[in-house]
């Protein structure tokens, strides 16, 4: 029988969003990949070898190829795998019988949540690492959007981008920041009153118009 690789979504951060079979899943692996925090959080004393998942993707491509010639494979990813993970990549390289994916919760589904927002008619971009393309951050009445950010892109620089292409200064915003956390932050404000906020960055962003 071939080996899997196990992708695990390890939700938004604490381990009470992590769901059991994910949970499981690492618990039992002896060849785990993730990020830094997810292995110094999460890897069981039965792991034999591990790899950290950073810049360099071909290496843990290398680690999980190696691998799968005598174990399964498991990698965690944050969120869910389906949304914008390393999934992506995995499916890439290797054939999707090999891959087995445990669903996670996402950081854009909890601020829906938080929001208490049904969310299956929003729309969802992400600014992480890249800009949707213009015609879909088109101002409409009515209009529910999610949005990753990173560091460029961020709680002061999306409502000035959106501001700049015709949305309402009093369009309702929400910026989540940190969520699952003890440090978790929710600000319900406007896309014109954005600014009057400290900057959050690696958040999430809804914007209800």
């Amino acid at each position: 029988m071939e080996h899997k690789i196990i992708v695990a979504g390890i939700g938004p951060g604490h381990p009470d969003y992590m769901v059991p079979e994910a949970r499981r899943a690492i618990r039992e692996a002896r060849l785990l990949a993730g990020g830094r925090r997810a292995l110094s959080q999460y890897a069981g004393e039965g792991v034999q070898e591990q790899c950290v998942i950073g810049a360099d993707i071909p290496a843990v491509m290398d680690f999980i190829r190696r691998g799968l010639r005598h174990d399964d494979v498991v990698v965690m990813v944050s969120g869910d795998p389906g949304y914008y993970s390393l999934l992506d990549a995995l499916r890439r390289e290797f054939p999707a019988e090999l891959i087995r994916v445990i669903p996670g919760i996402s950081a854009m589904q909890m601020a829906f949540a938080r929001l208490a927002l049904p969310w299956h008619e929003a729309d969802l971009w992400s600014f992480h690492g890249r800009v949707p393309e213009e015609g879909r951050l088109a101002y409409a009445p009515g209009r529910l959007a999610g949005m990753l950010t990173d560091g460029k892109y961020n709680s002061h620089t999306i409502p000035r981008l959106l501001l700049e292409r015709g949305w309402p200064g009093e369009t309702g915003l929400a910026v989540c920041s940190r969520l699952s956390y003890e440090d978790e932050v929710v600000i319900r404000t406007t896309l014109a009153e954005a600014e009057n906020y400290p900057v959050y960055s690696h958040c999430i962003l809804v914007v209800t118009a």
